[in-house]
């Protein structure tokens, strides 16, 4: 907690004026040393060098409470998070990328610090894009009750990123308990931060911001420092709002160990950065004060010289990763109902349609479990549940903690969905990641940062978020309406991808979603939203597993291979194609990642032939991935080529005549079903 008075010299503990100086003698040592580590070919290929920055890491470090608080620190936070509690040894088992690295037994890379069981956040390269994260963390902590705050640590160029200004923006908006620290050093690598902005402090750029609060500070003095974060911590605490502390630093080294900054820093820059040295500093403030003496000097740093070598040693004999655990924590283990183990029901009543289906069972899961949360663009205000209506009536039902819109910023939507399923493992969120599909490019940042989460960290944090996505042509919306996207989403790992086609499956492959843990994106063809032949019977507490596909009309001639919207067209061709006697087997992936390449084998053995039909470009399209699938594990059953149909490699026009001659139709299905069949 904050002091009752400020920190002085005079004013605090000798005990703990030493204890923060012999964290900074063990700090500057072990960050001297880690560039060695790498000459020596033992590791530490990516070192950021944070002499420069010690008094504002040291501060962020002793304010940062383990039970309460949350902590996203950045690459050159080596002092934060000894100051909060990592050992040496925890230092350099990450900076060497042993097995036994807390923060992600090697398969992070180097200087990415965390203690997962200290609420330390494993976080990725991309500067600044956990400051977003910490939002969606402090919602949780507001929502809860929880008296803590969370804080994102960052560099200040990180703030010409529009990720962080979304942060910023979407904090002061709420009056969330963040502390956002910009640890300003003038550069961003070699990039001056004049070339950054145009205000001299970088904080200046938010001063028209309600609810938030600026310090700046001399982030080279360790007491102005530790007043700013316990000034910080305090007003963040008391429901104000947001903080930015904006420390003024130096780099005394080069940005990291592969930039040379000799080539863009001439010696007389170099020399007064060192001259600047907070390290040296306090101790010159610490020896005049009587709190320290030359020869208590010597002392402490020979005893952390022996510390740092006794956690070198016993670094070293920690093992390496194991590469046959490349495949562990890809993706987590999804929900299974033992009553719909193959996705299938033959209950018998109404007919629900698609939308009717995603309304209930969002409203059952909602009731199902209390933790569950959902935002997004223009989808909770009063009346209207959204552009398609979806989740109407929730908002009503649920209150506007649980069901409210987002600032119109799809990374900020994806990124505070992540940090919020942080705070507790039993939240569930789901977020309606844009309008349309189309509209999602912004997030794909915070995307890929998610999908690698349960990888990134060895298991320990997985997003639990099901992201809703209006997909698909078929309505005349053209460019940013009309899109097909699934090949691209099936390109990362760590990302679990679902297309349905009718009712019953959109709510199964729903409820899954939003039960299972790790990150699923949810297709929705929007065009089957209202359309009769999307309706089906919905039983209560229906679930589709994760990589079923369902046959969903039996042949012997040709196998249809499809998803989404095609699907109704896939099955009005088989129908009228059986007055001709053809008999076509459809069957419906459901599921694109994970994929039923059983069922995928299956169905070619049964007819020897096959036709991949899907929305998307035909080119670079998801068929592609089926079409290698089927040459691979049974390409001894074929009796022909097989064949692909989808969209031309254009964008989708509006005009319903270009619309017609860019996505698949019918007509063209029988066409290639004919062809294929004459061979």
């Amino acid at each position: 907690m904050p002091p009752s008075k400020p920190y002085t010299i005079g004013k605090t503990d000798p005990k703990t004026l030493l204890q923060w100086y012999e964290l900074l003698v063990l700090g500057r040592l072990l960050d001297d040393r880690a560039a060695n580590y790498l000459k020596q070919a033992i590791g530490w290929s990516y070192h950021a060098p944070y002499a420069g920055h010690d008094a504002i890491q040291l501060a962020i470090g002793q304010i940062f409470d383990r039970k309460t608080d949350h902590l996203y620190p950045y690459y050159r936070d080596m002092m934060t998070v000894l100051s909060a509690g990592l050992t040496a040894e925890e230092i350099i088992l990450n900076g060497i990328s042993k097995a036994t690295d807390g923060a992600s037994g090697g398969r992070h890379m180097s200087n990415h610090f965390a203690k997962p069981s200290w609420n330390i956040h494993n976080v990725s390269s991309c500067t600044g894009n956990h400051a977003s994260q910490a939002v969606g963390t402090a919602r949780a902590m507001k929502y809860y009750g929880h008296k803590g705050v969370s804080i994102s640590s960052q560099g200040e160029s990180s703030i010409s990123e529009g990720y962080c200004y979304e942060a910023i923006n979407g904090a002061s908006c709420e009056l969330l308990p963040v502390i956002f620290v910009l640890q300003d050093n003038g550069y961003g690598i070699s990039v001056p931060k004049s070339d950054q902005t145009a205000n001299e402090r970088i904080s200046d750029n938010f001063s028209g911001f309600k609810n938030l609060r600026l310090i700046q500070v001399d982030g080279l003095d360790v007491l102005a420092c530790m007043n700013a974060l316990a000034e910080a911590k305090e007003h963040a605490l008391s429901g104000k709002g947001p903080v930015i502390v904006d420390a003024l630093c130096v780099r005394m080294g080069p940005h990291s160990n592969s930039d040379r900054h000799e080539l863009y820093r001439d010696e007389k820059e170099l020399a007064q950065a060192k001259a600047k040295d907070p390290l040296k500093s306090f101790e010159r403030e610490l020896i005049k004060a009587r709190v320290l003496d030359d020869q208590w000097v010597l002392q402490i740093q020979e005893t952390k010289k022996k510390e740092l070598l006794e956690a070198h040693k016993k670094a070293m004999k920690a093992p390496d990763p194991d590469p046959a655990t490349i495949f562990d924590f890809v993706v987590p283990k999804a929900y299974k109902s033992p009553d719909y183990p193959e996705g299938l029901h033959d209950k018998t009543g109404d007919k629900m349609s698609f939308i009717d289906a995603l309304n209930s069972t969002l409203k059952a899961e909602f009731r199902h479990n209390p933790e569950t949360f959902i935002w997004g663009q223009d989808m909770a205000n009063k009346e209207k549940g959204g552009i398609f209506n979806v989740t109407k009536g929730m908002q009503q039902e649920f209150g506007k903690e649980r069901v409210f819109n987002a600032p119109i910023a799809e990374d900020y939507i994806m990124a505070t969905a992540n940090g919020m399923s942080r705070f507790r493992d039993d939240i569930r969120i789901v977020v309606e990641g844009a309008e349309f599909a189309d509209y999602f490019w912004p997030a794909i940042e915070q995307l890929v940062d998610s999908s690698h989460d349960y990888w990134r960290s060895n298991g320990a944090f997985a997003p639990n978020v099901t992201v809703r996505l209006a997909s698909g042509g078929y309505i005349g919306g053209g460019l940013y309406h009309s899109q097909s996207i699934e090949a691209t989403l099936c390109t990362f790992p760590g990302i679990r991808v679902v297309y349905p086609s009718f009712a019953d499956d959109a709510a199964g492959l729903l409820r899954t979603s939003i039960r299972s843990k790790g990150l699923t994106m949810f297709l929705e063809p929007k065009f089957q939203y209202n359309n009769k032949s999307a309706h089906g019977i919905v039983p209560d507490d229906f679930t589709v597993p994760f990589g079923k596909a369902r046959l969903r009309r039996r042949g012997k001639d040709l196998s249809i291979i499809c998803w989404g919207n095609v699907t109704h067209l896939c099955l009005q061709v088989a129908e009228d194609l059986a007055k001709e006697n053809i008999e076509l087997e459809v069957l419906d992936l459901r599921s694109l990642n994970p994929l039923d390449e059983e069922a995928i084998c299956q169905t070619v053995q049964n007819t020897n032939r096959a036709l991949i039909v899907h929305e998307d470009k035909m080119f670079g399209g998801f068929g592609g991935e089926v079409c290698a699938l089927i040459n691979e594990k049974v390409f001894e059953h074929l009796d022909a080529p097989v064949r692909r149909i989808g969209a031309t490699f254009t964008p989708v026009g509006f005009h319903r005549i270009l619309e017609k001659a860019i996505l698949p139709n019918a007509q063209d299905i029988a066409k290639a079903a004919r062809s294929a069949l004459q061979y």
